[in-house]
């Protein structure tokens, strides 16, 4: 097997796994009445911060249509709220509620409490410590 069968065979090895745990780790955090269209604007808000409707449609890559349906869904559900922008009075900022960061942070808080327990579980140290470096591989090639 060649340098770049490898490295195919690796991206593959690496999607297949990534896609199944974010399925697992999606229905332990609870998020299970969330669409993840709005599981993934909650997040982006509370890495990000405030952003404008139209901001976010184009950050998540969706209509703006389809946005004002997600931030008004959020909204109803008492995890985002919209503000005036400061700096422009015509344009409205969704901000995350602090129902909306508790949720967030106690889905979290399950989901790393599941992987730690399940991983914990499952490896011996060697192979935990492999993990590590391999997170760490995968995020370098994430900053690249």
């Amino acid at each position: 097997m060649g340098e770049s069968d490898l490295a195919a065979r690796a991206a593959g090895d690496v999607w297949v796994v990534f896609s199944r745990l974010r399925r697992r780790v999606r229905a332990v955090s609870g998020e299970g009445d969330l669409t993840p269209a709005q599981a993934s604007v909650l997040a982006r808000l509370d890495k990000e911060g405030p952003a404008s409707a139209s901001d976010l449609a184009v950050l998540e890559r969706v209509r703006p249509q389809s946005m004002a349906k997600i931030v008004l869904a959020l909204e109803q559900g008492g995890l985002v709220a919209r503000h005036p922008d400061p700096e422009d009075g015509r344009r409205q900022l969704v901000t995350l509620t602090d129902l909306g960061r508790e949720r967030r942070l106690g889905d979290r808080r399950a989901r790393e409490e599941w992987l730690g327990r399940t991983l914990g579980e499952r490896c011996t140290d060697e192979q935990l410590r492999a993990v590590i470096e391999v997170m760490a591989l995968l995020d370098d090639v994430a900053h690249a």
